[in-house]
């Protein structure tokens, strides 16, 4: 797929990183913050921008402070950033410190990181030059080593430190997706939806879950995903009722049905959803669950818009199968947010009180799940819209029997 076949699709980004950056110093200053410390490679890829850059090697740390935004990182990924970061807001430090000493060593506000080879020592700061306390803040996602390690090098340095935990700043700046992220997204989507329409042409009775996942997964590397969202899910008859099951070597068989959970990365930005094929007719009782979670997708997606909480979202969902027949078989939330990560902020669950906003892109995945028996899902995703919700999924919601 060609990139300029997507309105919006920007493989650079500088401006947005720069944006971005900007919005995270406008936070830390409001939260009376000098600096914010990002380890979360997903955090760091979003607010650098950076393309074919990062693995999923928490090998990294991003320093924002009011004058620039330095990352650290080291030489097997240095020259990758550095190509990446030309004329950007970004620079890339590779000296041969930890994470903490980096972060606690580099000058805030008045005085520049001293850069590996620029004179005195590396990373660390004079002390003259940075003033007082600093206030360093960090996401409440880090790993209590990663911390510990934080709080020794405070403790060493030459400045009084003090740590703020934060939560969600940049999950919340994530949340609400760009033009070019849409765009992104709906590339992911494309590869996702054709991939669908091969794998329904492709299965048939006796072959088993495994080989399955391993065409469908095969499908979507060949045809332009540059990796998978997350391990694909396909569960065939009693299996289904656990809605995360681990494909294997159960075979398919007429009179069941098959959920198939999957997604495409492109460009760095996932794609995720479900469907539930049927082989061969099924039964009352398995039609008439299908038509509750269909009823119950499409009811919700018609619901959706900027000022309903997810919360709603959720029970109404939950109301609709209900009214079906199928109260209290869900069991899980109703969606969840996508972006760099196939799950994150927000979601559509009991727990999510607070209104959605333009730009949240959320799936939509209602299932009714009988212990012994069968499962079954439907899941779009899409983003809100000033007046409503925009589905990327283009499968067909109608029945597939096989």
């Amino acid at each position: 797929m060609d990139e300029q076949d997507l309105d919006g699709l920007e493989i650079s980004e500088f401006g947005a990183a720069s944006h971005r950056i900007e919005n995270v110093r406008a936070a830390c200053a409001e939260e009376g913050m000098d600096a914010f410390l990002v380890r979360g490679t997903s955090n760091i890829a979003y607010l650098t921008a950076f393309d074919d850059v990062f693995d999923d090697e928490e090998a990294h740390a991003l320093l924002v402070t009011p004058d620039e935004a330095l990352l650290h990182t080291d030489s097997r990924y240095s020259e990758a950033a550095r190509s990446a970061a030309v004329d950007g807001p970004v620079a890339v430090d590779d000296s041969r410190v930890s994470f903490a000493a980096f972060a606690v060593g580099a000058p805030i506000g008045r005085a520049r990181l001293a850069v590996a080879g620029e004179g005195g020592a590396e990373g660390v700061a004079d002390p003259a030059v940075c003033g007082g306390e600093v206030v360093l803040g960090i996401e409440d996602t880090m790993t209590l080593r990663d911390y510990r390690a934080l709080e020794r090098a405070a403790e060493e340095a030459p400045r009084p430190f003090r740590l703020a935990e934060t939560t969600g700043l940049v999950l919340g700046l994530r949340a609400v997706k760009s033009p070019s992220e849409l765009a992104r997204m709906k590339a992911a989507q494309v590869i996702t939806d054709a991939a669908y329409s091969h794998i329904v042409g492709f299965m048939r009775p006796g072959m088993t879950e495994r080989a399955v996942q391993i065409e469908l997964e095969d499908f979507m590397l060949r045809h332009g995903a540059e990796g998978l969202a997350f391990p694909s899910i396909v569960a065939a008859g009693a299996n289904g009722a656990s809605p995360h099951a681990i494909p294997g070597e159960t075979r398919l068989e007429a009179g069941q049905c098959v959920v198939l959970d999957f997604g495409a990365r492109a460009f760095g930005y996932c794609s995720d959803m479900t469907r539930t094929v049927f082989m061969g007719m099924p039964d009352a009782r398995m039609r008439a669950a299908y038509e509750a979670i269909r009823a119950a997708n499409e009811q919700v997606e018609a619901a959706l818009r900027p000022g309903v909480t997810g919360r709603a979202m959720h029970e109404l969902a939950e109301q609709v199968l209900a009214d079906h027949g199928f109260g209290g078989a869900m069991g899980h939330g109703l969606g969840h947010g996508v972006g760099m990560d196939v799950h994150e902020e927000p979601s559509l669950s009991p727990r999510n009180e607070c209104a959605l906003a333009v730009g949240n892109v959320v799936t939509v995945e209602p299932g009714v799940y009988l212990s012994g028996a069968f499962g079954m899902r439907l899941e779009d995703f899409g983003v809100l819209i000033e007046d409503g919700f925009k589905v990327f999924t283009q499968s067909t919601h109608d029945m597939v029997i096989l």
